[in-house]
């Protein structure tokens, strides 16, 4: 039996890479994104690059019925999911009383609801298989509320705490559940889609090299929660020292996506 590896946001930034890194591994991917256009040009280069199978799905994770639509697009033509890396997902950047209530809940959608959906979809063939693997990349903002991005990082606390839950969970299944929580990362796409400008981030910004680094680590076996930085396990760690009221203005300051009010 063929399996295959399905990438969600997998057109640009970190889910681009990410195919890029399992198609070198050797894996078959099944790509999902919003563009057609950008994820046959991708297939078509990893095709002749390394020599696997890939399948195109284009789907808009936003939409209601996405999940179930991604799943019975694979199960249409047969293709048993190893690893599902639940890498879509976008901010918005400002104050909240500001922001597009369509745009929050397309964020609620795509950073909450397909996780879950499409983790409950394909995790039974996985646990039937005693193999498999869910990653979810996370962010070092679901670790406490950041002014200015407040809905993402909230979305994000809820992948990481799924993640937890379902790694403790699936202990002794075979099936390994992890979350990779990067800071920010290299990713125009990302900002420009947010409004968030990026010149006023005053913490480092990493390379999408970072994540892959990470998700490897994961696929290893080691962690649930995976900091790929220095910095990242110092925020983290630190936070244990400080009260809470102070990280979160200290979350402001770092990411500068909080609007001055007049």
């Amino acid at each position: 039996m063929s399996f295959y590896t399905l990438i969600t946001g997998a057109s640009t930034g970190i889910g681009k890479r990410l195919a890029e890194e399992f198609a070198g591994m050797g894996d078959n991917l099944v790509l999902v994104a919003r563009s057609k256009e950008k994820l046959e040009a991708l297939a078509g280069e990893l095709r002749r690059a390394c020599g696997v199978e890939i399948h195109v799905c284009r789907q808009d994770i936003s939409e209601p019925g996405a999940a179930a639509a991604v799943f019975s697009f694979c199960e249409e033509r047969g293709l048993s999911i190893d690893k599902l890396v639940n890498c879509a997902g976008f901010s918005i950047a400002g104050n909240f009383e500001r922001m597009d209530e369509q745009a929050l809940a397309q964020m609620a959608m795509v950073n909450m609801v397909a996780v879950a959906s499409l983790t409950r979809r394909f995790l039974p063939a996985m646990l039937a298989r005693r193999r498999g693997a869910v990653v979810n990349i996370a962010s070092l903002a679901g670790f406490q509320g950041v002014p200015g991005m407040a809905c993402y990082s909230a979305s994000k606390a809820y992948v990481v705490n799924l993640t937890e839950a379902l790694a403790i969970e699936l202990q002794g299944t075979g099936v390994r559940v992890f979350a990779v929580c990067p800071g920010f990362i290299d990713n125009d796409n990302f900002y420009n889609r947010a409004g968030h400008d990026r010149s006023r981030i005053v913490t480092p910004v990493s390379s999408p090299e970072v994540v892959v680094k990470a998700v490897r680590k994961g696929l290893a076996g080691k962690g649930m929660l995976i900091l790929p930085t220095f910095f990242d396990r110092l925020m983290v760690f630190s936070q244990r020292f400080v009260a809470r009221k102070i990280v979160v203005l200290l979350a402001a300051i770092f990411a500068g996506a909080r609007e001055k009010r007049c």
